[in-house]
């Protein structure tokens, strides 16, 4: 499933959910100390009330952090196709990542384009789906997990 294109970082990729309550959010991060480097992710969903319901992280072995970027984003969608969530909102701190899902840059890594294209196929199972770039201080427990994820490696 391909997104539509969109101009900007905000705004909405698909038409507006039946029901907002229903939405949860996802915070995601990956990180690669060293780039490449022991690699990460770091993922917080909260329901719509804002209760954290989900607290993933995961180290992945020796990976860049755009890699580890997509396997947190990865890990959000499984989470929200495997407990029936049907709208997701996931905030990143990678531009490059939510620029990539959003169709504004084009994905030319090999390797990221499978994941990629892993990320579509789950999006397409949602209702809604949307995605936006957030500064690392608006994503500090993803941030964290992440970073706990890449120290399990050491």
């Amino acid at each position: 499933m391909s997104l539509p294109s969109r101009s900007s970082d905000s705004g909405n990729l698909f038409s507006a959910p039946k029901s907002a309550a229903a939405a949860h959010t996802a915070h995601v991060d990956g990180g690669a100390r060293g780039n490449p480097g022991p690699s990460g992710y770091g993922v917080a969903i909260q329901d719509a009330s804002g209760h954290t319901v989900a607290e993933l992280s995961e180290y992945l072995g020796h990976h860049t952090n755009n890699y580890a970027e997509y396997q947190g984003l990865l890990a959000a969608l499984r989470y929200a196709t495997e407990n029936q969530i049907k709208v997701l909102k996931v905030i990143s701190d990678s531009e490059l990542m939510v620029r990539q899902m959003k169709g504004i840059y084009k994905v030319r890594n090999a390797e990221l384009r499978k994941l990629y294209e892993q990320a579509q196929q789950l999006v397409g199972r949602l209702e809604h789906f949307e995605i936006r770039h957030a500064l690392r201080e608006h994503n500090q427990v993803a941030d964290r997990l992440a970073n706990e994820a890449m120290d399990r490696g050491r």
